[in-house]
């Protein structure tokens, strides 16, 4: 018995020696898992200890915790660490990252005005974001390499990528990228970007074909270069400087007369059917303001002192040009885009005529912008101020009084030759030469008024 009970306890005393090594063996691994995680500095290599708890994740884990962030929540998470930053970089390059990220749903129908549009713009607004962050370290030239890597798939960013542009929200989800991606940036770098796209774009090419040839000879082109200069460089900036300096780039390399061309092509009066410049909008008849306002506009944030490459000269002899564009506008319209400008420019360029002997052209000028007042039910006495304003331009009153009869005898044969025109045909009761003359007749009795209630009020 007691040797079975000798073999028994030699039979389980291995038992449990084994047994008892197994916790202990256990304890002393998740001792040393422990103590290397709580080391993790010293011991990790530098790149896996900037993603903190994200190691213990496999890559596929990581990118798949990515799909259920918010692109916005991505871009913070670039800046955690550079090591993350890498790995963003590398999952915006895998086809997974680039569905999620490259929405390319620009030709819905429903986009326009709808929460969807404004998704979709959002979503390339985050985008610029995330690659802004993620790109921090790296020199404007390198940046932008990588960025158009990663854009270069989507053909409707191209100025030629897409084969409807004037129904395409592409170039528009383009812009508010770039809009994103460069603010706070120096004018240094601004500068290499627009570079960089006129070489992608082949921009310079392409305007250089529309301005040298005959208006309208390639609309197809001339509204591809509308289009991606408003959408892309112009409509997404907030400050006005930051429009200014773009809307210049496009515009300093190029003479005068092929700025004017190229300002009329961006922001002249277009077709609402088809989107093509309407080239004769100016000469065949009188406009509205709709047409013209984007011209003032432009006009205008070039004037401004934030506009530092133009001097009043420059902007002044651009509205010169562009009255020609492509052939000689209806004083009328002329008239209508200097009140459109504001008073400054206005006076300005009525200066300019005054001092460069154009004491003539000045009447004509002064007898519209009274026309266009009546019309436009402007109040006249601004006419009459800046009449007044513009006649101590003058050197001598010998020069002043000369221009002021102008001005009378150019009513009067204004006025005349539309009476001419409504006795010599057939006209019905709503003919634009008849209303046009009610309007002439009416302006000059308002203008008179407000002068002889400006005479009186300074005698009495």
């Amino acid at each position: 018995m007691d040797r079975f009970m000798g073999q028994g306890e030699r039979m389980t005393s291995p038992v449990r020696s084994s047994y008892t090594l197994i916790p202990n063996q256990k304890y002393r691994r998740s001792y040393r898992r422990s103590n290397k995680f709580s080391r993790t500095e010293g011991t990790d290599s530098p790149s896996l200890s900037t993603l903190g708890n994200f190691k213990t994740l496999p890559l596929e884990i990581f990118q798949i915790v990515l799909e259920y962030l918010p692109v916005k929540d991505i871009s913070m998470l670039s800046m955690v660490s550079k090591t993350i930053s890498t790995r963003l970089i590398n999952y915006i390059s895998t086809p997974a990252g680039k569905r999620r990220l490259l929405l390319q749903d620009f030709h819905n129908t429903e986009l326009s005005g709808s929460r969807k549009g404004s998704i979709i713009l959002e979503n390339y607004r985050s985008l610029g974001l995330l690659l802004k962050r993620c790109t921090l370290l790296l020199p404007t030239k390198e940046r932008l390499k990588y960025i158009h890597k990663i854009l270069s798939e989507i053909s409707c960013f191209k100025l030629s990528g897409c084969s409807d542009p004037l129904h395409c929200s592409g170039l528009q989800c383009y812009g508010v990228f770039l809009q994103t991606l460069t603010a706070g940036w120096d004018e240094l770098e601004c500068h290499r970007v627009y570079n960089f796209l006129c070489e992608l774009s082949n921009l310079p090419r392409r305007v250089q074909a529309v301005v040298s040839n005959k208006p309208g000879s390639a609309r197809k082109l001339e509204l591809r270069i509308r289009i991606f200069c408003r959408s892309v460089l112009l409509n997404h900036w907030i400050h006005r400087s930051d429009s200014a300096f773009w809307l210049t780039r496009i515009l300093k390399p190029w003479p005068m007369v092929n700025q004017a061309r190229l300002l009329y092509i961006i922001f002249g009066p277009a077709s609402t059917l088809d989107g093509y410049v309407i080239w004769q909008k100016m000469t065949e008849g009188p406009t509205d303001e709709t047409s013209l306002k984007g011209l003032a506009d432009a006009i205008k944030l070039l004037y401004d002192t934030e506009a530092k490459e133009w001097t009043a000269d420059d902007v002044i002899s651009l509205v010169d040009e562009l009255a020609v564009v492509p052939r000689e506008w209806l004083l009328e319209n002329s008239a209508r885009l200097l009140i459109l400008c504001g008073n400054n420019i206005c006076f300005t360029f009525m200066a300019s005529k005054a001092v460069n002997g154009r004491a003539i052209e000045l009447a004509r000028l002064v007898v519209f912008l009274a026309l266009v007042c009546e019309k436009d039910l402007y109040c006249m006495d601004w006419t009459v101020k800046m009449m007044q304003k513009v006649c101590k331009v003058f050197s001598t009153p010998g020069e002043r009084n000369n221009f002021l009869q102008s001005v009378e005898n150019t009513f009067a044969h204004i006025i005349m030759d539309a009476l001419q025109s409504v006795i010599s045909g057939e006209h019905e009761e709503e003919d634009s030469s008849f209303l046009n003359l009610f309007h002439l007749v009416n302006a000059q009795a308002n203008f008179h008024k407000e002068i002889l209630y400006l005479t009186m009020s300074n005698r009495m």
